[in-house]
């Protein structure tokens, strides 16, 4: 006789170890936020950052600015959103450098009171492709960046050619948040602060998956870490 034991996984959280080696070989030790934490062990841990990397993933909860899901929303997790969130407001309160990545400069833009495209080949529409086939460690497209920006100065260039892996994209700026990089189909792949005196960049690719070959990548981490030493 046998007998099969059912139920559902057990929960769990985890980081792509890209993240973890491109915050090392800048100099950095990354801190892990998993999305169990409790309100008072997330500000426990805040208090002891320098700085605030947020990574991609699923979706941002639409509910968060206002609107219903769309049909192709997923991996949404209300708890994650929160000690995001939550962590996004911290980290500009005490002026720490941000880093928001894919999924996470979504995030960035909703916690500063903007919205999101929620399926970019519905809405806007588009026939640039943002969800690549090929390897992540591979460029898909190129964008052109605002020669004026800190994100410019940052990366050392004013066009680049990035790795994309996203289906929502920033629609309404957050509040104090600009718009200084876009794709072919004018999408935006990158926010920072009006306020110049602030390291925080937001971009819709995946540089953590190109630093071994890419400077610009390198570059990223790289200057996240020297101004979480200051």
């Amino acid at each position: 006789m046998s007998i099969t034991v059912g139920g559902a996984p057990p929960e769990h959280a985890y980081v792509n170890s890209s993240y973890l080696h491109a915050v090392q070989q800048a100099g950095g030790v990354p801190v892990l936020l998993p999305p169990q934490l409790s309100g008072a062990s997330l500000s426990r841990l805040l208090r002891g950052l320098d700085g605030l990397v947020l990574t991609g993933g699923g979706d941002v909860d639409p509910a968060l600015f206002g609107e219903a899901p769309h049909p192709k929303l997923y991996g949404v997790a209300p708890s994650r959103d929160t000690v995001e969130t939550t962590s996004v407001r911290v980290a500009l309160d005490r002026r720490l450098p941000i880093l928001a990545i894919c999924r996470g400069v979504q995030v960035l833009n909703v916690a500063l009171g903007g919205t999101l495209y929620q399926d970019v080949g519905s809405d806007p529409g588009t026939s640039l492709r943002h969800s690549q086939d090929g390897p992540r460690d591979q460029p898909s497209h190129k964008i052109a960046i605002e020669p004026a920006s800190r994100l410019a100065e940052t990366l050392g260039a004013d066009e680049i050619e990035v790795n994309s892996m996203h289906h929502q994209a920033v629609k309404q700026l957050g509040t104090g948040l600009r718009a200084v990089a876009w794709a072919p189909d004018q999408l935006v792949e990158g926010l920072e602060l009006t306020d110049a005196s602030r390291f925080v960049l937001g971009v819709q690719w995946h540089p953590e998956e190109l630093v071994a070959e890419s400077e610009p990548a390198r570059r990223l981490f790289t200057a996240l870490v020297s101004h979480a030493r200051v």
